[in-house]
């Protein structure tokens, strides 16, 4: 089987409503484009992946994939992933770690459909369900976040994760009001990102001890790797790192060897794909780390995501990033979660989702070839 085809066709993503995660990046809403990659092969099979996100348009990154990596994969075997994969990284200094991702995910997707099984079984299934938990955006007021916490609670979620206005002495309020209003039993999160100097810091990491949270995420500079290991010294709560910035497996080494977290971080998109994702997770492993799996931006990322979440026995939850309208577009049926706060592992091959083809065609705005 030989890599016959690529392609990039970009189509409008309209409606997002204005979210916001973090102060330095708010997403203003209205419009973007993704990118629905077709890798083709002269046995018939086709690989789909998804580019971009409501704040990553594709029309960013869509010209290096074309112009750069298509030229590696025509001709090359898909199923020879880890050849190729090793062939793509070089090009990161010209393409965004984003379009190698995209590309990864497409060759697993074609070998899940040549062998007719779901990618995780590909990897090795270790679940077949795995608990979701709500992820908030910033929210307006103390309140909103003990409503919405209370509103995931009830409908069974299994945690929720709180993204705070990123004021220390707001954030602990948020966190205590949250706490509140779930009980002592109910499973919390906080992901400041990388909000905070040092003093402020340890300051929240001690609230967020004191009540309870399961982990602590990226509470300085995303690479200030000796302000990590000081935290970490001085707090009992697990701290979260390594989701940021976008890079490959080598960029984890100094923050396992270091000790400077305690949990390992990534995503299809912001980690280059399915197979760093696995490796990553082993090498945690052998570590006695977790890896928790960060949301992918797009529709499709998360189903990439989920597949290796089905595959890995040192993960704990799923996310879901609120709200849906601004990640979910793409596909006829998106994940949901069910009645017991579960995912369900995809049954169809490769990734085993209906991609909207018929919205693509009517929200099409270009073929990148």
């Amino acid at each position: 089987m030989r890599i016959t085809h690529v392609s990039l066709t970009l189509f409008a993503w309209e409606g997002i409503p204005p979210t916001s995660y973090h102060s330095a990046a708010t997403q203003a809403g209205g419009a973007s484009a993704l990118g629905l990659l077709r890798i083709g092969t002269d046995a018939g099979i086709t690989g789909h992946a998804f580019l971009g996100s409501a704040t990553h348009t594709a029309e960013n990154d869509g010209p290096g994939l074309i112009r750069f990596l298509k030229p590696l994969l025509l001709g090359k075997d898909p199923l020879e992933r880890e050849r190729i994969n090793a062939a793509l990284w070089p090009f990161s200094r010209l393409v965004s770690v984003r379009a190698i991702g995209a590309v990864d995910v497409a060759l697993w997707d074609i070998a899940g459909q040549a062998a007719g099984l779901p990618i995780h079984r590909l990897l090795g299934t270790c679940r077949t369900a795995i608990g979701a938990y709500a992820s908030s955006a910033r929210l307006a007021s103390v309140e909103a976040y003990a409503e919405e916490a209370q509103r995931f609670k009830a409908g069974g979620w299994k945690g929720y994760k709180i993204h705070p206005p990123q004021d220390p002495a707001t954030d602990i309020r948020v966190c205590e009001a949250v706490r509140r209003a779930v009980g002592d039993d109910y499973t919390l999160m906080l992901d400041s990102t990388w909000a905070y100097d040092f003093p402020s810091a340890l300051r929240v990491g001690r609230a967020a001890e004191r009540l309870g949270f399961l982990w602590y995420e990226d509470p300085l500079h995303e690479q200030d790797i000796t302000g990590y290991v000081k935290l970490r010294q001085k707090l009992d709560i697990p701290i979260m790192a390594t989701e940021y910035p976008a890079t490959g497996l080598e960029s984890y080494a100094p923050w396992v060897m270091l000790q400077a977290t305690d949990y390992l971080r990534g995503d299809v998109a912001v980690k280059g794909g399915i197979t760093t994702m696995v490796k990553t997770a082993h090498l945690a492993e052998a570590f006695r780390m977790n890896y928790e799996v960060h949301h992918g931006g797009n529709s499709l990322n998360n189903v990439a995501n989920l597949h290796v979440c089905m595959a890995i026995r040192n993960t704990t939850f799923f996310e879901v990033l609120l709200p849906d309208g601004a990640h979910k577009y793409g596909l006829v049926e998106d994940i949901a979660v069910d009645r017991d706060g579960l995912v369900r592992a995809p049954e169809g091959p490769g990734l085993g989702a209906e991609i909207d083809f018929d919205l693509i065609g009517r929200k099409r705005i270009a073929v990148l070839e």
